[in-house]
């Protein structure tokens, strides 16, 4: 050094240069230990009263993560990354520089990139339960997919297809992409949730998942099925003579007795399991079990038809969604069982490994809800968030305050996503987000024409995580630009609302004598309506009507066999579209008004939208990864760049502390943020006085040289999560520096 300029020596060609102090930047060389903070540079506060903080780091990934190592090592329950697929683009570069010269010969340097950072990740990861997600496309799933085997042999490890481009992605001499792989990597108990899920998701699934109440047949069907079988569950039930109602229910018989000698109660009807041709069959449940299903409201009966009424009851399953709620009771029906609402419920189920689900649409759910953010900002193939809620949400459903961390966080999406999520369940998950500030090579080379260089403020503005990641994360907070503008469209959510809708009825007026139809003449019919709605095998030789209850829709061939059809729609709510055979219109408005009053309107379930404008109740801090002078740290003069990252590891509860003056206080006791530390152990005895009164403190950071001062003060204060400044911070780096150049 020589006053104002520096006398550099080139590494390589040893060629000697003269360089002006001001325009050096110090940089660590791969492997050596390095000693980050974070400086603050904005943050979005849109629930000033909720504890949670989400963050957002500007860096290179693998510092961020050798920092993320220190702060949160075995605690992550959920990594979602969208690395670069290594195709060539440089539309946004990645700062590869980090990868050593020895990785060309033992993997490509892509692999190498990523195999760095998953090693970190790993040791972020809860092991005993934590999933790590990773989407990829076909240029490199195979090699991601043998990594992750070598990586991570005690996991589960499966592999989702799911389309997120429909329109499709030419490929030059191939087939136009329209998928992407997501490889889900899944530690200690960890699998996917069931969830309530559209159809879209049920694919080719077929069967199990019902969305209303399923009572089953109390007559036992398929083997086993006779009264012989098992003699004690051939007993009567009487019901009321109008059917509306179960009396009591009798002792079963023995086999050799005639049940026709059973005296049968004063005003009631006994009701045996006998099968239409009179062979006597048996119940599913004994008498006892039975009676209990009464008192709980679980045993329904069918349509009265004296002797062969139908009973049905809840299995346990079905009566856990009664009693968990998921289908709320609304009364109770003449015969006493249950009556719920069925209108919001959708079945739980853990879909297929192939998703085709239009919310995923990377264009119309990605790049349109990018542009509704920023309209003048250009980037490549934004994710769906929809895609990425979806993605995590069968493993954090279930974790109301878990905590997600994107290290290739892109234009911000998963934060977006998280925020949708906790915004369906009041969710208290907390998102940290790191990606770099690099600007796209067209830019670069703008800026480079026009003097500026990397650190610039001109060259930093245009930076993805200035341009691109932090003004999407703040204005979709808040509902509005910058500028003021307030966000237009809406977000679609998992919850829903419902209201009621008139069933839908046509007047079939082009035959002439309804009576002579054939049933050619019937399938015509039924193939005008359309094979979605009512398939031509319905049809019989004497079909006098349709009514089928695994199809919604319902025709009436002949007028004359309306009072049969009325009979046979009864509770078949869910059939919505009457196809009416009648000449006159009188005819058909008389049938049409029986419909009507018979099955009234139909409840719609709908989706329930959120407008952007609306925003999120979260709270974001912005920061940028910085590097301290480790003697600087262990003297103790950079304790207030410290102090983020201490709040970080307490958990990021409450508004971030900041110093109200440059000199160092003895202590800080910190209840709204749950840490408090010790910066002067002479005032050892006040701190823990202060301590016991203070309530609310789950973490103590303790400034001592001396470890068994460290040991002795832990152990006098009763709280278990305690560390040692700066020991603690400066050690962490310098082994993980060791650990990370194996």
């Amino acid at each position: 050094m020589d006053g104002e300029t520096a006398i550099c020596e080139h590494k390589n060609s040893h060629e000697i240069e003269t360089i002006p102090v001001a325009e050096l930047v110090s940089v660590a060389q791969f492997g050596e230990p390095i000693f980050p903070s974070l400086e603050p540079i904005a943050k979005v506060e849109n629930a000033p009263n909720d504890s949670l903080w989400h963050t957002l780091i500007e860096a290179d990934n693998y510092h961020a993560l050798q920092l993320l190592e220190y702060l949160y090592e075995g605690q992550v329950d959920c990594i979602y990354i969208d690395p670069p697929y290594n195709t060539g683009a440089r539309d946004w570069k990645y700062n590869n520089d980090y990868v050593d010269s020895n990785d060309a010969y033992r993997h490509s340097k892509w692999l190498s990139m990523l195999k760095k950072r998953l090693l970190i990740a790993k040791r972020i990861l809860n092991p005993e339960n934590s999933v790590l997600i990773i989407t990829i496309d076909e240029r490199e799933y195979n090699n991601l997919g043998m990594l992750l085997k070598e990586m991570f042999p005690e996991a589960t490890i499966q592999m989702i297809s799911t389309v997120i481009n429909p329109a499709g992605v030419t490929r030059t001499g191939g087939f136009s992409r329209t998928d992407e792989y997501i490889y889900y990597v899944m530690l200690g108990d960890a699998k996917p949730q069931a969830l309530p899920l559209s159809d879209e998701w049920r694919g080719n699934i077929k069967g199990g998942y019902k969305d209303k109440l399923r009572w089953n047949g109390l007559q036992r069907s398929g083997t086993g099925i006779l009264r012989s079988d098992r003699p004690n569950m051939f007993y009567p039930v009487f019901i009321s003579e109008d059917g509306k109602r179960i009396i009591s229910v009798g002792n079963p018989i023995p086999l050799d007795a005639d049940r026709q000698q059973v005296q049968v109660p004063q005003g009631t009807v006994a009701v045996w399991p006998v099968f239409p041709d009179g062979k006597e069959g048996r119940w599913r449940l004994g008498r006892g079990t039975l009676l209990h299903l009464i008192d709980k409201h679980y045993v329904k009966l069918g349509k009265f038809r004296g002797e062969s009424t139908s009973i049905t009851y809840l299995a346990r399953g079905e009566q856990m969604k009664v009693e968990s709620g998921d289908f709320p009771v609304i009364g109770y029906a003449d015969d006493g069982s249950v009556i719920v609402d069925e209108s919001a419920y959708k079945a739980k189920f853990v879909p297929g490994t192939q998703w085709w689900i239009s919310s995923h649409d990377a264009t119309q759910k990605g790049t349109k809800m990018l542009t509704a953010l920023l309209p003048n900002v250009s980037f490549t193939f934004p994710k769906s968030p929809y895609a990425v809620k979806d993605a995590i949400s069968f493993f954090v459903s279930d974790k109301s305050n878990a905590l997600i961390i994107d290290f290739f966080a892109g234009s911000g999406t998963t934060l977006h996503a998280v925020n949708l999520l906790n915004a369906e369940d009041n969710g208290k998950r907390r998102c940290i987000l790191v990606t770099n500030n690099e600007v796209s090579e067209a830019e670069a080379q703008i800026l480079t024409e026009r003097g500026y260089q990397p650190g610039d403020p001109e060259w930093e503005k245009h930076g993805i995580c200035r341009s691109v990641t932090w003004p999407r994360t703040e204005y979709s907070i808040l509902g509005k630009r910058a500028d003021g503008t307030v966000l237009s469209g809406e977000y679609f959510t998992n919850q829903t609302t419902t209201k009621e809708v008139n069933r839908s009825f046509y007047q079939l007026g082009f035959v002439e004598n309804p009576a002579s139809l054939t049933p050619a003449a019937k399938k015509q019919i039924v193939a005008l309506i359309g094979k979605d709605k009512l398939p031509q095998s319905l049809v019989k030789a004497d079909s006098r009507f349709i009514v089928s209850e695994k199809h919604t829709a319902s025709v009436l061939f002949d007028p004359d066999a309306a009072d049969e059809w009325l009979n046979a729609l009864e509770d078949q709510e869910h059939i919505t579209d009457f196809y009416i055979v009648a000449k006159d219109s009188r005819t058909y408005n008389n049938i049409r008004q029986k419909v009507v009053d018979l099955l009234g309107t139909v409840t719609v379930t709908e989706p329930l939208k959120r407008p952007m404008s609306e925003g999120f109740a979260a709270n974001v801090e912005y920061f940028k990864l910085g590097f301290l002078d480790k003697n600087s740290v262990s003297l103790g003069q950079q304790f207030a760049e410290i102090l983020p990252l201490l709040w970080l590891k307490a958990g990021a509860i409450g508004k971030r502390p900041e110093l109200d003056s440059a000199e160092l206080p003895n202590m800080l006791i910190l209840p709204q943020n749950s840490f408090a530390v010790l910066l002067d152990e002479d005032c050892y005895g006040k701190f823990a006085e202060a301590l016991l009164e203070t309530k609310n403190i789950g973490t103590v950071y303790f400034v001592t040289n001396s470890e068994e001062a460290f040991r002795e003060m832990s152990d006098g204060i009763g709280i278990e999560q305690t560390y040692q400044l700066y020991r603690d911070y400066i050690d962490n780096f310098v082994i993980g520096s060791r650990r990370n150049n194996l």
